[in-house]
Formats: structure tokens, sequence, C-alpha cells
């Protein structure tokens, strides 16, 4: 019995392979997120993407679009234009855009709550901040430090802090 397999595989019988066709609807539902991220970019951030004329077009109507049924039919219509094309390049760089995005957005945080910290803690938080970053310039700092200080006492409009915010992130792109 054992013979009568191996002719049989001998053969050479070949069956055709077939796609995955739950494969196939998730590579669809994928590059689907991906045209919904795109018509979300600024025409310059799309610029940067260095996409295919006929592509570039497509998003920038659905992107005015309003979101009903003309919208869905120019997403669909952007998601095969997609499929047509190999799209990790695509992927790649607008997750580039995005971490760049996010990374501005902690240094932002990072920013302020240093500003924060400075103009409640005074004098202890300068210290340690002229421990982290010894060439700031301290008088100016401790000057800033202490008007938006004065402000915040008095319900002045902060002024000073808009100041310090512009100060401290000057401070931090230089390390």
């Amino acid at each position: 019995m054992a013979e009568e397999y191996e002719d049989f595989d001998e053969e050479g019988i070949d069956y055709a392979v077939r796609p995955n066709k739950t494969q196939i609807k998730r590579d669809i539902a994928e590059l689907s997120v991906l045209a919904e991220d795109m018509a979300r970019l600024s025409s310059a951030q799309l610029g940067e993407l260095a996409l295919p004329e006929e592509l570039a077009r497509a998003i920038g109507s659905a992107a005015i679009m309003p979101q009903k049924g003309a919208r869905k039919r120019q997403m669909k219509f952007i998601t095969g234009l997609l499929r047509k094309l190999d799209a990790e390049p695509i992927k790649e760089k607008l997750a580039g855009m995005k971490s760049q995005s996010a990374l501005a957005v902690r240094e932002h945080h990072n920013i302020e709550r240093w500003r924060d910290r400075l103009l409640a803690e005074g004098d202890t938080a300068l210290t340690e901040l002229f421990a982290d970053y010894p060439r700031a310039d301290r008088q100016l700092l401790r000057q800033i430090v202490r008007s938006g200080q004065k402000e915040m006492a008095t319900g002045k409009p902060p002024k000073s802090a808009r100041e310090l915010y512009q100060s401290l992130k000057t401070l931090f792109e230089k390390e």
C-alpha cells in the first residue's frame, strides 16, 4: 500500500494553489486603513510620500469630501490603486511621519512639565535644571521664573510663562 502512495506522489500531480481569501481580505482592510490615514494628511505631508500622480489626486479629492457615500466609493478606489502598488514604502514613510509627530508631542509635554515645575517650585527646580543643563543661562531663567511667579500671584496674563517655555525649548534643543 505504501508503494501506491509513493507512485501517486511521483507522478507530479500539481494542484492549483489558490490565494487564501481571508488573507486577501485582511490585506485589503489594511490598505483601506492606510488610505484613510493618507486622506487625513495635509497636502505638504502627501507630497513627502512621493505618490503616483493618480493616487495623489484621488487622495486629495477624498480629503475634501464629506463622510458620505461618495467618499466611501473614493476610498475603495484608492484602496484598489494601492493594491496595484507596493504599499510597504508608503507604510514606512507614514510610520516615520507618525513617530516624528509623537516625538514632538513628547518634547512639548516635557517642556511644559519643566515650566510648570519651575513656576511652582522656584529655586529647587532651577537647581535641578542647572544640574541637568549646565549651559543654561542662569540669570535669565531665574529672572523669568520670578516674573512668572509674580504674574501667577497677581493673576496677570502668563507672559513670562510663555517666555519661560520658549527659553526652555531653545535650551533643550541645544542639548
